[in-house]
Formats: C-alpha cells, sequence, structure tokens
C-alpha cells in the first residue's frame, strides 16, 4: 500500500507555535484552499506515539472542501514541550483542558469541529464532556469506547517496561530491532508514516512521562459512552475495516450508542488518515457539511453505515 512519507507541512500551510492560555503547542495550521468559501475551522488531534504530521495527508482535500484544519502535538507530544518524568502533568483531565484551551485559540470564540485519532479521541472525548461549547461537532477516528484490546494492551506494557530500563534511543533502537520487515515498511506503530529519520525525531523528542501516563490511561480508560451521548453535539465515529486496536463491532455499537454517522473506510487499518487519506478527507468533510447545516441535536440522525 502506497503511503505519503515526508514531515514537510503541507504545501500552504504553516507549522509554528500556537500560543493557548496553557502555554505553546506545535502545530501545522492550514488554511482554506484558494477560491474556496471557507466552512469551519477544525481542530485535529493524533494518538499514541503520533504527531501533528500524522494528518499531513488531509489536509489539502479538506482545505479543496472549505476547512481550515489545525493539527497540534500535545502536550510532551513530539515538538509540544512537557515534563521529562512527572507523568500528573499528562493525567487526562490536564490533556483535556489543553484541548480546550487549543479550541479557543484556534477558533477565537467561534465553535470548531474536533477530531481524535485513537489516544487522540479519548482525550477529545473527555474535553467534551468538561466544556461541549467551544465544539460544533466530534469524529473520534480509531478510538474506541473504553481501553485497548488485549493484545496491544501487551504492546504497551512492553513499552512501560522498556522505558523503565532504557532511554528513550536505546528503546527506539529495541523496537526497531523487534518489529518484522513487514511492520518496519508499514510503521504500524508510528501512525503509517514512512520516513524512518522523521519518525525517529519524533519518537526522541517524545517525553517518556507522556508515553508512560497515556499508555496507561488507553489499558485502563473506563466506557464514557452514555455520558457522551448525553451532550448536544453531532458525531462521527470513523476507522478503517480493520483495526486491532479497537474490534470493529466495538465501534459499530459505539455509534449506535452515541446515535453517530458511522463510516468504515475500505482498505484500511488503524490509520485511515494516512492509508485512504482522500477517501477520509472526504467522509469527515461530508460529515462536517452536515454538521454545519443542522441543529446541535439533530445531525447525527442514527445513518446507515457508509463504506468508502
Amino acid at each position: 500500500m502506497s503511503r505519503p512519507a515526508t514531515f514537510v507541512p503541507p504545501p500552504g500551510s504553516r507549522a509554528y507555535a500556537l500560543r493557548t492560555a496553557r502555554g505553546e503547542f506545535a502545530v501545522v495550521d492550514a488554511p482554506v484552499a484558494d477560491g474556496v468559501e471557507p466552512r469551519g475551522t477544525a481542530l485535529l488531534l493524533p494518538g499514541f506515539t503520533g504527531s501533528k504530521e500524522d494528518f499531513n495527508p488531509l489536509h489539502v482535500p479538506l482545505a479543496r472542501r472549505g476547512y481550515r484544519t489545525v493539527a497540534v502535538d500535545g502536550r510532551g507530544q513530539f515538538e509540544s514541550a512537557g515534563p521529562e518524568t512527572d507523568e500528573r502533568a499528562y493525567a487526562q483531565a490536564e490533556l483535556a483542558q489543553d484541548v480546550l484551551a487549543q479550541a479557543e485559540a484556534v477558533g477565537a470564540g467561534s465553535p470548531v469541529h474536533l477530531l481524535g485519532h485513537s489516544l487522540g479521541g479519548q482525550i477529545s472525548r473527555a474535553a467534551v464532556l468538561l466544556d461541549h461549547t467551544p465544539f460544533r461537532s466530534l469524529t473520534l477516528m480509531a478510538s474506541g469506547p473504553a481501553q485497548i484490546s488485549p493484545s496491544q494492551q501487551q504492546r504497551v506494557k512492553l513499552l512501560r517496561d522498556a522505558l523503565a530500563v532504557m532511554d528513550m534511543a536505546e528503546v527506539w533502537e529495541a523496537i526497531q530491532a523487534m518489529e518484522t520487515p513487514e511492520e518496519t515498511e508499514t510503521a504500524a506503530l508510528d501512525g503509517g508514516l514512512d520516513d524512518r529519520d522523521d519518525l525517529r525525531r519524533r519518537w526522541l523528542g517524545t517525553t517518556p512521562a507522556q508515553l508512560l501516563a497515556t499508555g496507561r490511561q488507553l489499558c485502563t480508560e473506563p466506557d464514557r459512552v452514555a455520558e457522551l451521548a448525553g451532550v448536544p453535539l453531532p458525531f462521527h465515529v470513523l476507522s478503517g475495516d480493520k483495526d486491532d486496536t479497537w474490534p470493529l463491532p466495538l465501534l459499530d455499537a459505539m455509534a449506535v450508542r452515541l446515535r453517530a454517522r458511522r463510516t468504515v473506510v475500505a482498505n484500511a487499518e488503524h490509520s485511515p488518515n494516512t492509508d485512504r487519506p482522500l477517501a477520509t478527507a472526504e467522509a469527515i468533510a461530508d460529515f462536517w457539511d452536515a454538521a454545519d447545516g443542522a441543529g446541535a441535536t439533530d445531525a447525527a440522525h442514527v445513518p446507515p453505515m457508509v463504506i468508502v
């Protein structure tokens, strides 16, 4: 499967430090395409071991649909600063407060669409449960209702055990040695981007405390879908047609419980944003268009599952 392989910001976008009430966060900010009527702004949150660059393939097609997209490194991810050893800074409630501050800075008082990939989806959910008013909609991309699958919990445990006895550079080398050639080629752990130098640089830029704290969250996250269903926002559950982090039946059931739009991207796995970016971007923009044209509680009537 062909994948984009670059950490260079997409054409027309800008990488900079976004100033918020909770500090600065590294972002890639892509404006609406020239000659296209603006339809809205979206904040994009990456997953575990990921970064803002995981969304690079989505910026241009979403810009063509009229959406400004701002992808962010969370606290302690890649180019956003965070404590090296203090895990308290990465409690989910703290990360959720960061998202509220990012949304305020990006939206300048206007609600933004929120999209979270994997871990980013669960942090997004926590932010919306704290305060939904900064948001126009919530898309959970390859992000499930509770803890990750047992096989993925084992991978996280191996990582946490390694971080207890090795530094980040040593752990990186150990990961490369353990991966099969196919896993190394697709860079599954790191969100599907291929440039090994960039991936190593991102890994070394991420703080160990962030990985330890968020890895624990992924393994212990409770089911908060019933709480989320009470929030008056349109919801979208999007995934590939294969995912070993959260089995698809769990995602299907979560969409029903949320009365959410459900999109399955064919021939994609845990990172549809990099596996099939054009189809993924079109599905996201279709949902945002519908959310913008509907009231807070009626944009996400239970539609049939859409496969793209």
